[in-house]
């Protein structure tokens, strides 16, 4: 008998991750491509869609010749992306510039505009989340007002996921995962909130269809057939947010559940059966239906290390040449060498601004302790503990509104670290489950697109027959006495510093 296969396809912020899976959740083929981010100008972060296609399609055929894989086999396809990706596109789907990604901060005019016209309290209720420049809607305005040619000429606004299923099918889609990046979303209903709408002038005539994240939306055209190597007619889901993809790729998909991410940017994500908002945190629409996910977003999470690594890790690539590892299992053979608390030096993971629960986009890293005792270890380990904090800080801001994380399934890059994964446990005091995948983003997409064509019966068939856990930590209480005081240096600088980050932009941009 033929095996059957899943095809996920994600759309990060560094790069474009293609993956294949048979049925029983195990990763067949992977394929990674990077393409360029454009930083520029002040807070402006841009991709351009062309390039996530380009990599779509490239690792679709590299995978299906590399593996002489018969497309025939591939039952439906699942599409993740990052969040609040603003891509303004024209009747014909082509992109009118390039889409303004999470990272983008620029349109804080325009969210001041937003607290100011609607009033904060208001968009809070109805959306759940933070009036930041970070979303969609401040962005949507900033064009209006910026490049209103662009924005007279667009048809729908899209994401990144809805972007590449709209390539693959020819389809407009806009999955409610994603719904929270616009702030006429209600959150409560996971419906456009007219409303809101029209105090804003926005024509809800550029929004996509909504669809659940496991819905078809349409089939694999002739199009794509051609330029993927695919077989044309295979179901395409709508597919949803990555974090939570991830979320449910970790198993996490019960009210309590959590699920804590260590990829580029970091963060939790706690399942709850119903719409619990807190203004500091972000509140989606989970991929399972009729569930929500109160998140903690951070830019500090293995991001921190991959700039160690690019910027000072020369010492660590040259010890994993000669050890046969690779440079970031070196860094944990590092940070185990020092105690908890790395021997007085803190680390402030800040290193874009900060997201929940700071909101602060003029926040940046910092290293506080720093004395000619210590060495490339302590830095090290100095990070991964500030990253735990920043966790920390968003585990117990949901606690504020009652949504406690009893466990935690950690996946990411991070997540292979023992060494991190387990000073997380300690500064947390949660347990810590790994999941035995490195894919869990991927693997979610693929099961939304098994759920959408009936591969499994329904998401928890799907949980038991994909996801197995590896490994376990818990907290040690000892380390956990010596984090707490630690963890309040943490809070405490930050708020020390705040004034003055705002100064150091001041005169940096003068």
């Amino acid at each position: 008998m033929d095996t059957k296969y899943l095809l996920a396809i994600d759309i990060g912020t560094s790069g474009c991750k293609i993956s294949l899976f048979d049925l029983a959740g195990c990763i067949i083929s992977t394929y990674l491509g990077e393409y360029q981010t454009y930083y520029f100008g002040e807070n402006c972060v841009e991709q351009d869609a062309g390039d996530w296609w380009e990599q779509v399609c490239r690792g679709i055929n590299e995978i299906k010749n590399s593996y002489d894989i018969n497309t025939d086999d591939i039952l439906a396809i699942g599409v993740d992306g990052h969040s609040w990706a603003c891509l303004p596109v024209d009747r014909d789907g082509l992109p009118l510039r390039r889409a303004m990604i999470w990272l983008d901060r620029r349109a804080e005019k325009q969210t001041a505009y937003l607290k100011d016209h609607i009033g904060e309290k208001k968009l809070i209720n109805t959306n759940g989340n933070p009036v930041d420049s970070a979303y969609i809607t401040p962005k949507m305005l900033w064009l209006r007002d910026n490049e209103a040619d662009i924005y007279k000429r667009t048809y729908k606004f899209l994401q990144s996921n809805a972007y590449i299923v709209y390539k693959l099918s020819g389809e407009y889609s806009q999955d409610s995962s994603q719904g929270y990046g616009f702030h006429f979303f209600d959150i409560h209903k996971s419906e456009w909130a007219e409303e809101i709408a029209n105090e804003l002038d926005i024509s809800l005539d550029l929004m996509a269809p909504l669809y659940s994240p496991h819905e078809v939306v349409g089939r694999v055209n002739r199009s794509a057939a051609v330029e993927t190597g695919l077989k044309e007619g295979i179901p395409v889901v709508a597919g949803g947010l990555d974090a939570a993809c991830c979320t449910l790729g970790a198993g996490v998909i019960k009210p309590g559940q959590t699920q804590e991410q260590g990829g580029q940017a970091g963060g939790m994500s706690i399942v709850l059966d119903k719409a619990v908002i807190h203004p500091k945190l972000i509140l989606g629409n989970h991929v399972v239906p009729d569930k929500w996910l109160l998140q903690g977003g951070t830019v500090g999470g293995g991001g921190v290390l991959n700039w160690f690594n690019r910027e000072l890790g020369f010492y660590e690539h040259k010890l994993a040449e000669e050890q046969g590892k690779n440079p970031y299992q070196v860094m944990s053979q590092e940070a185990a060498s020092v105690p908890a608390g790395s021997e007085g030096l803190m680390f402030l993971p800040y290193m874009a601004g900060e997201r929940s629960p700071l909101w602060d986009t003029k926040a940046r890293g910092v290293f506080f302790g720093l004395s000619y005792d210590k060495g490339r270890k302590h830095l090290i380990r100095s990070m991964m503990e500030g990253v735990a904090y920043s966790l920390r800080h968003n585990l117990e801001t949901a606690e504020e509104v009652g949504a406690v994380a009893e466990e935690l399934n950690s996946v990411g890059g991070s997540a292979n670290s023992e060494v991190w994964t387990q000073l997380k446990s300690d500064i947390t005091n949660k347990t810590i489950k790994i999941p035995y995948a490195d894919q869990a983003t991927s693997l979610g997409a693929a099961i939304l697109a098994g759920v959408g064509v009936g591969v499994y019966s329904n998401f928890e068939d799907a949980v038991e027959t994909t996801i197995k856990i590896a490994r376990v930590h818990k907290p040690d209480q000892a380390k956990l006495n010596i984090y707490h005081d630690y963890y309040q240096l943490y809070i405490d600088l930050y708020q020390k510093l705040k004034d003055s980050y705002q100064v150091l932009y001041n005169i940096s941009e003068n």
